[in-house]
């Protein structure tokens, strides 16, 4: 059975259903092709999974530190499997929201496994997409233009392959039964520290492995610093500079035993179970890209101009197999990016610096733009406005006055190069300083925009005023 649209989308993640929904908008025919679940990685087992485990993480710490605010509970127990129910419950919601809405924009979808094909009778280009159905069926989906939005998956540490049980990936992590007395987490990055932040609260002893000399190695110094300190002061034990051995990993007694060489020296651990997170590889293999078309994939990823598109102009490739920022809200916008230029507009392309970057630990870590350091190196004439949140009234209100809010300026044009916090709910306000980045806006102009009190975000307004000497509170 062969079927003809206008936009066939391979992957039904974040990025290829806004994409697919984008192209509906535009009166465009619309197909999906997923192998598991809409929603993807994201939905399933990543960003909405684990920040509902965070949550309940959260929940958890702060009623065992209620008597601080006058709030005294004689028993507080953690229902780990209650923890997960509310996880699913929330997926699944979701989940039916994604469904929904394919329904209501009649776009196609076929669940199975995709396979891009060589030219044939049905079609002289490549990009044609065979889908193996549940029931055995084969259906060629003939496209004008294909998206491929197949996303990523854990990356092994070579010699330290996961098993499910002992060593486990962020998957795996995200289906534990119960919880571990102890945990190694290897890899200090976004998702490292999430976990660990996340573990810690719910009464896990955590050990973070990092061989970048800090934690969150991509982010400013001086965010890495303060999330080392804040982990640190709860209780997690961090090591940086350190590289595993992964030859001397030994399973003794339902227990994992590895060393690591740090500072000069061997050291030894021990846990209920150890967590690789170090990093995602991009979905590239295994659907046909690599036999039977002529895009070009360079270090793993498929490389794609501004507008996502490959160098065979009717294929297009969004979210992490492009080799782009992995997050789900940039897969989301190079979705739309690549819809509107396949159907003939011309549509808003983005930097890297325009986006922003969250951690969803306790406290939250949020960025745009350059850090300190990169903007020296790239030749400003650097000013910094800092403020604390000790100085935010709200914040002493909400018990959680720990960290900062960083504003990176250039002296000469009074651009904004950078904005860096770290504090309670920072991801809620860091689309402020991304608004002031598209608009091209100064730190005065965001300033002098009224932040009401008592919040968190003026906390961002005194940073920016702070630029010039101005703010009020410090």
């Amino acid at each position: 059975m062969t079927q003809a649209f206008d936009i066939v989308v391979l992957g039904g993640g974040t990025g290829g259903y806004i994409a697919a929904i984008r192209a509906a908008q535009l009166g465009k025919t619309v197909a999906i092709v997923e192998r598991d679940k809409l929603g993807g990685t994201c939905l399933h087992r990543g960003c909405i999974p684990s920040k509902a485990l965070l949550r309940s993480a959260e929940v958890y710490a702060n009623t065992l530190d209620g008597d601080r605010f006058g709030v005294e509970t004689a028993s507080v127990q953690l229902n780990f499997s209650k923890v997960q129910s509310r996880k699913l419950g929330v997926v699944e919601q979701l989940h039916r929201g994604i469904q929904y809405l394919m329904s209501k924009h009649k776009i196609a979808v076929f669940y199975g496994n995709g396979r891009l094909l060589s030219p044939s009778i049905f079609s002289p280009r490549s990009g044609q997409v065979s889908v193996e159905l549940s029931d055995d069926e084969i259906v060629t989906l003939v496209p004008d233009k294909l998206i491929i939005a197949t996303g990523s998956r854990p990356r092994n540490l070579p010699g330290l392959e996961t098993d499910g049980r002992y060593i486990l990936n962020s998957d795996h992590a995200l289906e534990l039964e119960e919880l571990p007395e102890s945990m190694v987490i290897i890899g200090g990055g976004v998702i490292g520290v999430e976990w660990a932040s996340m573990l810690h609260d719910f009464g896990v002893k955590v050990t973070i492995v990092e061989y970048a000399p800090r934690l969150l190695p991509t982010e400013d110094a001086d965010i890495s610093k303060e999330m080392e300190r804040l982990l640190k002061k709860r209780g997690v034990e961090v090591l940086t500079g350190a590289l595993v051995l992964p030859e001397t990993v030994n399973i003794t007694e339902g227990r994992v035993q590895l060393n690591l060489e740090h500072k000069g020296e061997q050291k030894s651990l021990m846990a209920d179970k150890v967590l690789v997170s170090v990093g995602r590889q991009a979905n590239v293999e295994g659907i046909g890209l690599l036999e039977n078309t002529d895009v070009k994939i360079e270090n793993g990823v498929i490389r794609v101009n501004e507008f996502m598109q490959t160098n065979v102009s009717h294929i297009y490739a969004i979210g992490d197999v492009n080799g782009g920022l992995q997050l789900a809200h940039v897969a989301g916008h190079e979705g739309i990016i690549a819809v509107e230029h396949a159907s003939g507009l011309h549509p808003h392309t983005f930097n890297a610096h325009q986006v922003p970057r969250c951690v969803y630990t306790r406290p939250e870590a949020a960025s745009l733009g350059q850090t300190e350091q990169q903007a020296k190196d790239a030749g400003h004439d650097v000013v910094v406005g800092r403020v604390p949140f000790t100085a935010i009234g709200k914040a002493l209100v909400h018990g959680e006055a720990d960290g900062f809010v960083k504003v990176i300026a250039d002296k000469k044009t009074n651009d904004i190069l950078g904005v860096h916090m770290i504090g309670a709910h920072v991801t809620d306000y860091i689309s402020e300083a991304a608004l002031a980045q598209l608009l091209d806006a100064t730190p005065w102009e965001v300033g002098q925009a009224i932040h009401p009190h008592p919040t968190l975000s003026e906390a961002l307004g005194e940073a920016m005023l702070a630029i010039d000497g101005r703010a009020i509170g410090i």
